[in-house]
């Protein structure tokens, strides 16, 4: 249905163009108008309301509504609505924030540096990455090793980082330098008779060879995320970080852990590192930093990091990188009141309780004729759609299967996100209670239940 002249939704149509939007058919459709949220919900222009089961974009931790934040902003605004970090100036915020990251941080770190989103923190981490080895007297020790599916970004190098497709088509990535290794996803990349232990072993052979062929000297760093969020929630095989990192200790390799999604308890515990034993030289967050309701992201990086920088910077006269915005006080103060809400509200020990019902959830779909593979840990999960369950193969991605189970999901109330391969992510915000938990698998069980009926209609089989 066309909307109506001068609606919100054709002026959007005039006007603004999207992320991660096909344009074409978004001039055609329009846009979903959200005007509100509270909690674990939103509510759009029709005024329907949603539970967002995946926290806007992996972020609302506390949901979309926090009157204590809103009080940090204010309260913040009024005493010292900007002022920049660059040649020696600080502020309260950024100091206090500073402190409670490197504090809570998963292993030792010496220094925290501020940017504006998940992008500019990895962005920035690979330039610390460059300046590091030419300030210790490295200076071809350049190379980078993310993962096939990963994500790190958009920015020309995060997104060169990421290993998806969409990411680089037309853009003319990723630059020289990159390499991608294995994605550590059993389900779709072990071998017949393979345990999960084995295929982790491969995984790792895999990057040695990549490592070797390039040149133990020529490779800088490797980024990983904890578990891989955008590129389909995949959970690493057992086994799998202690073999990777042996490889990349063996060779100085540095390791970046980007927590832009799984910090801040999203995996069950505070770091996505913890979870899997992860021991970075870097650590990258932002997102649930400041529960998304202010930009910011940080970078952390340990002694022996910061030492190079620091010498580097002195050799120079400066550290010549940074943002208008890094560490702006209104989004360090929003984000440290965030981190005390965390720890008055024990979020890890609330994800505790509440992911194994989630987690159950998503195991029982795995039993629907449509489900291929169910995977997830603490508050983050997916659901990958199959054609066949014996053979593992996915529907033809002309057919969009995902979308339109996406589309159906909403009818149940729900906004759900798609990823590639048909995959349905869940990540809600963290603070959602049992009873939001079993009307989200619900309304997915019902709408996949709904998919199945029209795609029998429609002359597949679906057992």
């Amino acid at each position: 249905m066309t909307p109506p002249r001068n609606s919100s939704a054709t002026r959007d149509i005039a006007t603004a163009m999207h992320p991660y939007t096909d344009a074409r058919a978004h001039e055609a459709n329009g846009p979903m108008i959200i005007t509100r949220g509270e909690g674990v919900r939103v509510w759009d222009d029709q005024g329907r309301s949603y539970i967002d089961t995946v926290a806007g974009l992996w972020c609302a931790a506390l949901g979309f509504s926090n009157e204590r934040l809103v009080q940090a902003a204010t309260a913040q605004m009024r005493k010292l609505p900007f002022y920049h970090a660059f040649t020696s100036k600080s502020h309260e915020p950024l100091i206090d924030l500073s402190e409670m990251l490197v504090e809570r941080a998963p292993v030792p770190m010496s220094k925290a540096f501020f940017c504006n989103s998940g992008s500019e923190a990895n962005d920035t981490a690979v330039k610390m990455i460059w300046y590091y080895n030419n300030a210790v007297g490295r200076p071809q020790k350049k190379k980078i090793i993310s993962r096939v599916k990963g994500y790190h970004g958009v920015t020309v190098a995060s997104a060169s980082l990421t290993g998806l497709p969409a990411n680089h088509k037309l853009f003319d990535l990723p630059i020289a330098g990159v390499f991608h290794t294995t994605t550590p996803h059993y389900y779709h990349e072990g071998r017949p008779g393979e345990s999960e232990e084995e295929f982790a072993t491969r995984c790792a052979s895999d990057l040695e060879e990549l490592i070797l062929r390039e040149g133990p000297e020529t490779v800088a760093a490797m980024f990983m995320e904890p578990v891989m969020g955008a590129g389909g929630v995949i959970v690493p095989p057992k086994t799998y970080y202690e073999k990777i990192q042996a490889v990349l200790k063996k060779y100085d390799v540095l390791i970046v852990a980007d927590e832009v999604i799984c910090g801040f308890g999203r995996t069950g515990e505070y770091w996505g590192c913890t979870t899997f034993g992860i021991e970075p030289d870097i650590l990258t967050c932002a997102k649930a930093l400041s529960s998304s309701f202010l930009p910011i992201s940080g970078v952390l990086v340990n002694d022996k990091v910061y030492q190079g920088l620091a010498d580097g910077s002195h050799t120079i006269g400066t550290f010549g990188h940074g943002y208008t915005y890094s560490g702006h006080p209104v989004s360090a103060a929003v984000a440290v009141e965030t981190l005390k809400i965390y720890d008055e509200m024990d979020i890890v020990g609330h994800v505790k309780k509440v992911a194994p019902l989630m987690q159950a959830g998503i195991q029982k779909l795995a039993s629907h004729p449509l489900v291929g593979d169910a995977r997830g840990v603490g508050l983050i999960g997916a659901i990958e759609l199959v054609e066949d369950k014996a053979a593992k193969k996915n529907f033809d991605p002309a057919r969009k299967i995902a979308a339109r189970a996406q589309k159906l999901c909403e009818a149940e109330g729900l906004i759900m996100r798609i990823l590639p391969g048909d995959g349905i992510a869940f990540s809600p915000p963290l603070v959602i209670n049992e009873e939001e938990v079993a009307l989200m698998m619900n309304g997915v069980t019902n709408a996949l239940d709904k998919l199945a009926v029209e795609l029998r209609r429609e002359g597949f089989t679906v057992v």
